[in-house]
């Protein structure tokens, strides 16, 4: 049986994965702050993008994403291992993605998981470390030239 602490855990890396869902989708990454520690490591090269720090990741997204006209990250159950001040999380997203082709909306999908390393602090639980790992992508654009990661 679950403890109180260890549901009120749970919850708060719940609520912190569903953040970054938000801050991504909104392109809100300044708000990426209280979602990483400050020595976070992020990994999307899964996916071609990009391996860095917070600092390069934030200049990265911003650039990656901004000529995507939507996207809605939505998360699976994750499954949470905690250990004291320390826990581990694998947790499905699938993200359907859109952009502009011929002048119209092209929808594609994305299906990964987030690995996730977490820790937590005095203010509240953060993702030391983040990795995704590639599962399919469908209806994926032949002539799509995603954001080179080498500009960052």
């Amino acid at each position: 049986m679950k403890d109180q602490q260890e549901l009120s855990d749970r919850f708060e890396i719940q609520d912190l994965l569903a953040d970054y869902c938000h801050a991504i989708d909104c392109q809100d990454f300044e708000s990426l702050n209280s979602i990483f520690t400050g020595d976070a490591i992020i990994d999307y090269t899964a996916v071609g993008g990009t391996k860095g720090d917070l600092t390069e990741t934030k200049a990265y997204l911003a650039r990656a994403l901004e000529k995507f006209s939507g996207m809605q990250h939505m998360l699976g159950l994750p499954q949470i291992r905690i250990t004291g001040d320390e826990a581990s999380a694998r947790t499905i997203c699938f993200n359907p993605m859109v952009i502009d082709k011929d002048g119209a909306p092209h929808v594609f999908f994305v299906g990964i998981w987030y690995v996730d390393q977490l820790v937590r602090t005095v203010t509240g639980w953060r993702i030391k470390h983040r990795a995704e790992e590639f599962s399919f992508f469908h209806n994926f654009p032949s002539d799509f030239t995603p954001a080179d990661p080498r500009e960052s």
